[in-house]
């Protein structure tokens, strides 16, 4: 990648300000951060202790076949933390499924409300362009492909979807939600993943950094959903109150922290996420082999949910969110009637969409569930489940 690719990019995706290859050393203040303050310390050598070391343990006394069974039916917000945990790893748990003091409700009760009118949006943003710009991020697609993960894509895309489906339903947050007990499940995949990978000699073999998910890489990925996503409602002219962004942020905000990123990394504003994006993201996007092949499962995989659209389509509507540098990165083969179609309906669509949402809310919810149920519907392989169970892995890639 040379000055002018990155810069191409940095257009295409909308993020001002991009830095170099490589980018400069972390310059982004925590004051810009929830809580206003804190150490300063790059974020790419922070991790999450306390779990990690649980999750090592675990998984170095063989304890995770029990781990999954007990947190199998561990689904509500509601429900305590299972019992037949180990003691530490239960003990955390207690404390780590807690509401940061710092969330408000009534912004995340105003976020839900928004994720559920702006659903159709959302779920093609997080789909078709957070979910491809994933696999040009080096560190995410070698860290997805050599995991147990990256092995049955179909499986991991499905819990992926799983973890945005919990933070964008109705009731995430709240008790009868499941979102909390989905973001602590996933931040102990992430802990098994940290312990697991650095043991691969294929990972090693490819991989910039000696323990994979960082902090800064956590942020990577929001803003590859939900900074990308604000990015795109609002070159997309998808009406929005001030208040609808705020609390569409909060959202994330909230779901940050149950990560385990460090509130000091957690933008307060979207003008600091953008920023923010603008020095960890944007430089760092490149093409893999690993990325490359995860596209091709990810799009495959999209292309046989029956949507009536062609993969030529997908392709298209991909670089349409993305820009042709990352699609001919991947290799997206031109359909230039899809182009043409969806340069000229797609905003046609948003206007006419939006006015007639006041007339007809329902209608337009109703079909937006529809084509989120048939997407998990054919992920799950055809179970009448809403979300696909998150377990922790024991292994890495399997036959590696």
């Amino acid at each position: 990648m040379n000055r002018r690719t990155v810069l191409t990019l940095g257009a295409a995706l909308g993020l001002g300000g991009v830095l170099a290859p490589g980018g400069a050393a972390w310059s982004w203040s925590p004051a810009r951060s929830v809580v206003g303050g804190g150490s300063g310390v790059d974020p790419q050598w922070v991790w999450d202790d306390d779990i990690d070391r649980i999750m090592a343990s675990v998984i170095d006394n063989g304890q995770v076949p029990a781990v999954n069974s007990a947190i199998g039916s561990w689904v509500n917000n509601w429900q305590p933390v299972p019992q037949g945990l180990p003691p530490e790893l239960d003990a955390f748990l207690q404390e780590s499924t807690k509401m940061p003091a710092w969330a408000d409700m009534s912004k995340l009760r105003r976020a839900a409300d928004f994720n559920r009118r702006k659903d159709t949006y959302l779920f093609l943003i997080y789909g078709l362009g957070g979910g491809i710009m994933s696999t040009v991020i080096p560190r995410e697609a070698k860290s997805v492909y050599w995991s147990k993960g990256g092995a049955d894509m179909q499986d991991r895309a499905a819990k992926t979807f799983s973890f945005g489906y919990d933070l964008s339903d109705i009731n995430a947050f709240e008790q009868t939600g499941e979102f909390r007990v989905t973001a602590n499940k996933t931040r102990m995949v992430h802990a098994a993943v940290r312990h697991l990978l650095p043991q691969s000699p294929h990972w090693k073999a490819v991989a910039d950094e000696t323990i994979p998910i960082s902090n800064q890489d956590i942020l990577v990925t929001f803003h590859s959903t939900g900074t990308f996503a604000h990015r795109k409602l609002k070159e997309w002219k998808v009406p929005m109150s001030a208040a609808d962004e705020d609390a569409f942020l909060h959202s994330w905000q909230v779901a940050l922290h149950f990560l385990g990123v460090r509130d000091e990394y957690i933008p307060a504003t979207w003008d600091a996420a953008h920023a923010q994006a603008a020095e960890i993201l944007t430089p760092k996007l490149a093409w893999t082999e690993e990325g490359q092949a995860l596209a091709e499962v990810l799009l495959g995989l999209t292309a046989q949910v029956d949507l009536g659209v062609t993969r030529g389509f997908l392709n298209e509507f991909v670089r349409y969110q993305l820009g042709d540098e990352v699609g001919d990165w991947l290799g997206l083969k031109r359909d230039y009637a899809s182009k043409a179609v969806i340069t000229a309906g797609w905003p046609t669509y948003i206007k006419f969409r939006e006015g007639l949402i006041p007339f007809a809310p329902l209608t337009f919810y109703m079909f937006d569930q529809f084509v989120r149920a048939l997407a998990m519907a054919f992920l799950n392989q055809g179970s009448s489940g809403t979300t696909t169970p998150i377990t922790i892995p024991d292994i890495n890639r399997p036959g590696t």
